[in-house]
């Protein structure tokens, strides 16, 4: 039997993997965390985002073509 995950178990990444994902730059990545669009925690000097808030601020935009 498993544990359940708690949110201090979530996969966090760091704004060079989220910018290489999103295939933006890391400036980009700081300025849409500065401007509160994807949430990010603070370690020491650097910015850490959970895997599921960069899916949840993904599936946000996500768009469909019509037609």
């Amino acid at each position: 039997m498993s544990e359940p995950r708690g949110n201090w178990q979530s996969r966090f990444l760091t704004v060079g993997e989220v910018a290489a994902a999103l295939r933006v730059s890391t400036m980009t990545v700081y300025r849409l965390i500065n401007a509160g669009e994807l949430k990010a925690v603070r370690v020491g000097r650097s910015f850490r985002l959970r895997e599921e808030d960069v899916d949840r601020y993904l599936a946000a935009r996500a768009t469909t073509k019509a037609g």
